[in-house]
């Protein structure tokens, strides 16, 4: 990318999302109250326009290879309230209002876990 490119994507007010070499932005959702991460996923560039239009977080499944949205099956939607954009414009953070946990355990977050030692240990959310 030229210098000018580069300046423009970091300094500027233009959105010019930088997608990885498989289409995809890393997508952390944080609830917009707490702040607590809830989950990392990833967009594409239809999963990122999707969630612009609808205000639910849609991801792209790198395992199932489609697009996901976030409470389809559970009914646990993710609404954002706010997108916000890294510096260099590959990453995204989802300011959410979860409609139930956001984990696929059942859990609040997917981070239910600290590393201790050699092994996990069960955290409070």
């Amino acid at each position: 990318m030229a210098g000018s490119d580069t300046h423009e994507r970091e300094q500027g007010s233009d959105f010019l999302p930088r997608f990885d070499g498989n289409g995809l932005l890393t997508a952390v959702a944080c609830d917009a109250d707490s702040r607590e991460v809830l989950m990392v996923a990833y967009m594409n560039a239809e999963a990122l326009q999707r969630t612009r239009e609808t205000g639910l977080a849609t991801f792209w499944s790198r395992s199932r290879g489609t697009l996901w949205l976030k409470g389809e099956t559970s009914g646990h939607f993710l609404r954002v309230q706010e997108i916000r954009v890294d510096c260099d414009q590959d990453a995204l953070v989802l300011l959410v209002r979860p409609e139930g946990p956001a984990c696929h355990t059942g859990a609040v977050s997917c981070f239910y876990r600290r590393l201790d030692g050699e092994g996990l240990q069960r955290i409070a959310n």
